[in-house]
């Protein structure tokens, strides 16, 4: 047995010294491995919402739960007295200043936090220099800001630049630091959408409207109808400083070169291991949890995944807006927690090479606003008294899906997903819904006729061991290669994107399911009875069901000839929001305009483009400075090869600028990525494989995904 000190010396001689003093400030604390009593006594008390706003509230005069409806905002002399219990509530835990947070659109995997906000002081100065708080209610339910400078396809310009925020009452007011958050939606002078948010409320607004109007045609008035969702995030921890040498994940997110490390996910030894305390990252994971905690985020769950250094964390379910702020802010959390435990969180979809990518499942239901889940069999039958209601939602869907799978398809075509669609961690491109053989048969029975209660099967799993009772489970197994499954309960959504503002994916699920609703409430208006509406869309958009395996190239093949949506091309997807039917679809519903479909469109192109040539000019520059250099210094027979791939590339992005076209621009960007850079790659990769450790001066991947073998603690 080496002595501490002989053994710390021979480690110095074998570790990057990065590595080493990266380990060195890392030393376990074992009191916070885990949430504290202190951690959970302090849940909620920075998010102005129940006994912490009423506190504040009542001593203004106002009614308790007043924040519950928006009726406050529309009511000015309500509206000051709410601005003056928030400005108390505020100083007394230490902010001094407030801002109206909005999420710009094309953020995803770019801009930090994914939102917007100009941080003012709640005071001002009098003449004796001392400060004077104030917020009256104007300024807390409404604010200006230029909206040119942000992602807006026209919407905007430099001599129409007006943009206006207005507080979003669906969605809670935070603290965190010296700062106050109010979540709030950004519009043009004209009205238009130029954010994430303002086009999700609206889509409630038309789930509301039309679900309301459906069961009420049923025999069933409710007081509103609601989406609500849970979002997995997976993230990447990587050791920071291997991070700040490596330009690709600095400026874009993902490696565009490096070989595979000689392990990697192939033993599934990493999926739901135990956190392991020899590296940062459960304390990482449980301080980021702490802070979620604090501002009333319910991050319940954390495990790891698949690929080394993959992780996940997920809340329990909530409302959809709610959930999608929480969300952002969990992201941002994420990433500003992992630095100070000598870590750097990739959230983009595919940072590696041939391990999984990163998703985040969008479980998405449908339920009154009193509580009763239209997706749940049981509940829905028996606090409607109808046995016909529950297979009448799900053929609503059902027929959204099949009507409206390029929508679907459009809501994930984040530039990440380019790589994880179709790969062993994500469902393929092609939109088709799982419900499983019970169901199926289900609602088989229900189109010819037979209206029954649904009895989901069980079956009883003998685990062969005396002293353990027999487990019983659902007769269905689970399907992780359908991009839409339905779980019992819910809906998951499970191609989308990590990097993701999910507000998309959920306006487009949201308006496909107003809209069949409101095509089964046309019928029956019309004197159709609702059972045979539903019998009939079933039996129309029955090709969209498939409840078998979305990897096999046959069924793929199957499906594609069923004529089942499918977009391979990510920049063709985008280029739906400006199809006649999609536009029709938004306009009715009252969700998106004309002009703001085709400028979303504009957006999400740019985006991609704009995320290629970020890549593109990292590769160039890694292959200037790192990877020439070393294969030169090696003598590698590559050099040629390597030295000519950057005029290639840089040829490419010459075309890529000169196409007007906005779809064959994109198309052009799609294949530089996915053909020339990764002919590229391959080629480095091999040379990286015969160059000497001591000449290759970018970290690998054995470097960057292992963080339990490269960190050490010392005291």
């Amino acid at each position: 047995v080496l002595h501490r000190h002989a053994y710390l010396s021979t480690m110095q001689r074998l570790v990057r010294p990065s590595v080493l003093r990266c380990a060195a400030r890392f030393t376990p604390s074992a009191s916070r491995f885990f949430s504290t009593p202190a951690n959970i006594d302090g849940y909620g008390r920075s998010v102005f919402k129940g006994n912490v706003a009423d506190e504040y509230l009542v001593a203004e005069g106002l009614p308790s739960g007043i924040l519950n409806t928006p009726a406050w905002t529309t009511d000015p002399a309500a509206a000051d007295k709410v601005a003056q219990a928030v400005l108390k509530w505020a100083v007394d835990h230490g902010a001094t200043f407030f801002c109206h947070w909005f999420q710009p659109f094309a953020s995803s995997g770019v801009r930090h936090g994914l939102s917007g906000q100009v941080q003012n002081a709640f005071f001002k100065f009098d003449d004796d220099g001392k400060p004077v708080w104030e917020l009256d209610g104007k300024g807390l339910i409404q604010g200006e800001t230029d909206g040119s400078s942000y992602p807006n396809g026209g919407l905007r310009a430099t001599h129409q630049a007006g943009g206006y925020l207005k507080v979003d009452p669906t969605s809670h007011i935070w603290l965190r630091g010296d700062t106050i958050f109010i979540p709030a939606c950004f519009v043009s002078y004209y009205g238009h959408a130029l954010d994430e948010k303002t086009p999700l409320l609206r889509s409630c607004d038309a789930l509301n409207r039309e679900g309301k109007r459906l069961l009420s045609l049923m025999g069933w008035d409710v007081p509103g109808i609601q989406s609500n969702i849970g979002l997995e995030q997976e993230i990447f921890l990587i050791p920071r400083e291997e991070f700040i040498k490596r330009p690709d994940l600095q400026m874009a997110g993902r490696t565009v070169i490096g070989k595979d490390a000689p392990r990697g996910q192939e033993m599934c030894d990493h999926y739901m291991a135990p956190p392991s305390t020899t590296s940062p990252a459960l304390e990482c994971m449980a301080e980021i949890q702490r802070q979620c905690f604090e501002i009333g985020i319910p991050l319940r769950t954390r495990h790891r995944e698949v690929a080394p250094n993959q992780y996940e964390f997920a809340p329990l379910f909530g409302s959809v807006t709610t959930q999608i702020d929480q969300n952002v802010i969990v992201m941002q959390i994420i990433e500003e927690i992992a630095p100070q435990y000598g870590l750097a969180a990739l959230l983009q979809e595919k940072p590696f090479n041939n391990v999984n990518g990163s998703g985040k499942h969008n479980n998405w239901s449908v339920a009154t606003t009193d509580g009763v889940n239209l997706l749940n069999v049981k509940q829905c039958a028996e606090k409607s008294g109808m046995d016909h209601l529950f297979p009448t939602i799900m053929a609503a869907i059902v027929s959204g899906v099949d009507l409206h799978g390029d929508l679907m398809r459009m809501a994930i075509a984040s530039p990440g997903n380019d790589f994880r669609l179709g790969a062993c961690e994500a469902p393929p491109a092609i939109v088709s819904t799982y419900l499983g053989e019970d169901m199926t048969n289900y609602l088989d029975k229900f189109r010819n006729g037979t209206i029954e209660p649904y009895k989901p099967s069980l079956k009883e799993l003998d685990l062969g061991v005396e002293c353990i009772a027999p487990l019983t489970v659902p007769a269905e197994d689970r399907n992780r290669t359908s991009p839409f499954p339905y779980g019992g309960h819910r809906f998951e959504f499970r191609a989308v994107g990590s990097s993701q503002n999910v507000s998309m994916v959920n306006t487009v699920l949201n308006t496909l399911t107003a809209d069949a609703f409101k095509r089964f409430s046309d019928k029956i208006e019309a004197g159709a009875k609702p059972a045979e509406v539903a019998a009939d869309a079933l039996n129309e958009h029955w090709k969209v069901i498939f409840n078998g395996d979305n990897y096999d190239e046959a069924n793929q093949q199957m499906l594609t000839d069923n004529g089942v949506w499918r977009i391979d091309s990510g920049v063709d997807a985008m280029c739906r929001l400006s199809a006649e039917k999609n536009i029709a679809l938004f306009s009715d519903m009252k969700v998106l305009s004309e002009a703001e479909c085709k400028a979303r469109q504009t957006c999400l192109v740019d985006h991609y483009v704009g995320t290629v040539e970020m890549e593109a000019l990292c590769l160039i520059d890694m292959l200037h400075q790192h990877v020439i250099p070393s294969v030169k210094a090696a003598e590698g027979k590559a050099l040629h090869e390597i030295q000519a791939a950057v005029g290639t590339i840089k040829r490419a992005l010459e075309e890529v600028h000169a196409e007007e076209d906005e779809q064959k621009r994109g198309n052009l960007a799609r294949t530089l990525r996915l053909e020339t850079m990764v002919n590229i790659r391959d080629i480095v990769d091999e040379a990286e494989g015969e160059t000497p450790a001591n000449l290759w001066t970018l970290p690998t991947y054995k470097d960057l995904l292992f963080l339990d073998h490269n960190y050490m603690a010392y005291e």
